[in-house]
């Protein structure tokens, strides 16, 4: 049994349903102080944080991640128990195999074999790892970023473990993420007896044309590193439940995932200007959770392919597909961020789990772009 699985094993045990971190980052914390780590313990609010550094000199290679996991629903579904660790057939079950407790141990016994090869290796080795990734992200990796930028420490390479692999690990790697913009529009009308209509104001018929010019729209055509920008309703709701009552008021929800080709701003105005082209008495909340951002091709994405290239023996693919990750806070400092990590097939669902041999196949590539970059 090898380090990797014996340590993933360890963290998915582990009942770190999100905000909870349930101990992981003191296991690993342990692992990195006999290494030579600084460690910081980080509580915001109800969340935890990890901040580990290896060296005081630049440039600093970081990985991140998070501990913690979404809930499992009903553990009758599962083959196992969600929080004891089986192997069965080469897979390894468990919430928190694929995403990302998988990742992390393979990050920590990477970090392992690399000191013990390259004790005095170049620049810096951190970990910024947070139990609040699943659940809000709002005291987690951007209040660590906030707490280093105010200690003047920047990172200049970053690896996430998100799940990126699609048929074979590390066959696709993100170099960056669309940005998420949601909103929540609030349209108010007159409740009334449907066979009096005239008695009354009907929501859902006065905002149907506006759904239908929102969805037909073309809000951008995308580049070479971003598809075009998506609207989705993800969720309506109106009504008492009686077939003969004409709603009130009407709520929608909808998200916006932008490319690099608009801004959220410019989103904003213009579907204000849309709602404000119909005759409606609506409020309208808007809730941004991140910005779009792009790492090109340089130190760090070369590393990264290169690393895959001589461990695995293939080719790499770069997108930007996908949803968001912690990766959005750490971008803007300036830092160059990818994400690599195992299959992401069976993420947030019943029976997740992970190929055990890609596991040491992730390790040997962290430990590879740790290789390319810091010596």
């Amino acid at each position: 049994m090898s380090d990797t699985l014996n340590l993933a094993k360890e963290l998915i045990s582990r009942q770190s349903v999100t905000p909870e971190d349930a101990e992981c980052q003191s296991i690993m914390a342990r692992r990195l102080e006999a290494l030579g780590f600084s460690i910081d313990h980080l509580r915001f609010g109800e969340v935890d944080n990890l901040w580990a550094r290896r060296g005081s000199e630049g440039p600093l290679f970081v990985f991140a991640g998070h501990t913690d996991v979404v809930p499992t629903g009903p553990e009758s579904d599962w083959r196992h128990p969600p929080f004891s660790p089986t192997e069965e057939n080469g897979l390894l079950y468990g919430r928190g195999a694929t995403d990302m407790k998988g990742s992390l141990a393979a990050m920590i016994t990477a970090t392992e074999r690399f000191i013990a090869q390259h004790p005095k290796h170049q620049g810096s080795i951190g970990y910024l790892i947070t139990s609040d990734e699943e659940g809000l992200a709002i005291e987690g990796t951007v209040k660590v970023i906030e707490w280093l930028q105010a200690r003047n420490e920047a990172i200049d390479w970053c690896l996430v473990g998100e799940p990126t692999s699609s048929d074979k690990v590390a066959d696709v790697i993100k170099n960056g993420r669309r940005g998420s913009l949601g909103a929540t529009l609030t349209v108010r009308g007159t409740q009334g007896h449907v066979a009096y209509p005239h008695l009354a104001k009907n929501p859902v018929h006065l905002v149907a044309p506006v759904l239908a010019e929102l969805v037909a729209m073309q809000w951008d055509n995308g580049n070479d590193s971003f598809p075009p920008t998506t609207f989705q309703i993800s969720n309506i709701q109106a009504g008492t439940g009686a077939t003969n009552v004409i709603p009130g008021d009407l709520t929608v929800l909808f998200n916006f995932r932008f490319s690099t080709e608009i801004t959220d701003a410019e989103l904003r105005s213009q579907v204000e200007t849309i709602l404000q082209e119909h005759p409606l008495d609506y409020h309208i909340d808007w809730q941004l959770s991140g910005q779009p951002f792009l790492t090109p091709k340089g130190e760090l994405v070369d590393a990264t392919q290169a690393a895959i290239k001589t461990i695995c023996g293939y080719e790499t693919e770069l997108s930007t597909s996908g949803g968001t990750s912690d990766g959005r806070f750490i971008a803007p400092t300036g830092a160059q961020v990818l994400e690599l990590g195992p299959l992401n097939a069976t993420i947030h669902k019943v029976d997740e789990h992970v190929a055990i041999d890609e596991l040491d196949t992730l390790s040997e590539i962290y430990q590879q772009i740790l290789n390319n970059l810091l010596t």
